[in-house]
């Protein structure tokens, strides 16, 4: 039997960990530019960033590219910061406590690729015709 006192939540270090395994398992062709792109871990999405997205509950939200996609890059672009996959700690935990089918990095996986879409310069729009995970 579990003994629940003794378990504790993945911590931020054991999220961004996750990512960076899914971002190096990305195909050859994609994981050159992933290496490009920090990660960064918050607990909660900032109420600016939810404001901006229209999303009234911050669980709602469990990771964002931050930066300007590839397709819109240009030579000309002053070099600011870089690029960053932003993931939600305590959204991620309470997805994957919902969903009871899949591992935490499965899901960090899976939010880590969507956000590389966007990466690639794929809308919401596009990731979702080829990507049934959230329906």
């Amino acid at each position: 039997m579990t003994n629940w006192n003794d378990l504790t939540a993945p911590d931020a270090g054991r999220i961004e960990a996750l990512a960076r395994q899914a971002m190096a398992a990305l195909p050859a062709e994609f994981a050159g530019h992933a290496q490009d792109i920090a990660v960064q871990v918050a607990e909660f999405p900032p109420e600016d960033v939810l404001d901006e997205l229209q999303i009234d509950d911050p669980f709602d939200l469990t990771g964002l590219y931050d930066g300007i996609p590839l397709t819109e890059k240009s030579v000309s672009d002053q070099p600011g910061q870089p690029d960053i996959i932003w993931l939600y700690r305590r959204p991620l935990l309470d997805e994957w406590a919902a969903r009871g089918n899949v591992t935490l990095g499965e899901l960090v996986g899976h939010v880590v690729t969507h956000e590389m879409a966007h990466h690639f310069g794929w809308s919401d729009d596009d990731i979702a015709r080829i990507d049934r995970w959230w329906e």
